[in-house]
C-alpha cells in the first residue's frame, strides 16, 4: 500500500513537472542564446558600485532599537527583583509566624512540666 501510494506521488510529481517546463519553454526561446562576457562583467562592477550597505542606514531607527532593547532588559531585571523580594518577604513572614508558633508551644511545654513535678 505504502508503495502505490509512493508510486502514484512520483507519477503525479513527473507530471506537473513537465507541465512547468511545458509552460516555460516560449519563455525560454525568447532568451538571448548567448550573453557577451565582457557586458556581464560591466553589470557585475556596476551592481557592486551601486550596492552600499550603509545608503539605508537611519541612525535615529538604531537609537530606537537599542534603547528599546535596553528597556526590555530593564523590564526584565525590574521583575526579577521584585519576585526575589517577595519571595524574601514571605519567608521572613514564615519565620515571623513560625517564631510565634514555637513561643505559645515552649509555654504550653513549661507549665506541663511545672505540673509534672513534685510538691
Amino acid at each position: 500500500m505504502l508503495e502505490l501510494i509512493a508510486f502514484i506521488v512520483l507519477i503525479l510529481s513527473l507530471f506537473g513537472l513537465g507541465f512547468i517546463i511545458l509552460r516555460k519553454i516560449p519563455l525560454l526561446l525568447e532568451l538571448p542564446e548567448t550573453i557577451s562576457s565582457e557586458s556581464g562583467f560591466k553589470l557585475l562592477f556596476q551592481k557592486i558600485k551601486n550596492l552600499n550597505p550603509l545608503k539605508e542606514f537611519s541612525g535615529e531607527l538604531f537609537l530606537q532599537k537599542i534603547l528599546s532593547k535596553i528597556r526590555v532588559l530593564t523590564l526584565k531585571t525590574d521583575s526579577k527583583t521584585s519576585n526575589w523580594l517577595r519571595r524574601l518577604r514571605e519567608k521572613s513572614l514564615r519565620k515571623k509566624n513560625g517564631e510565634k508558633d514555637d513561643y505559645w508551644q515552649e509555654i504550653k511545654d513549661s507549665t506541663d512540666q511545672k505540673d509534672n513535678m513534685p510538691r
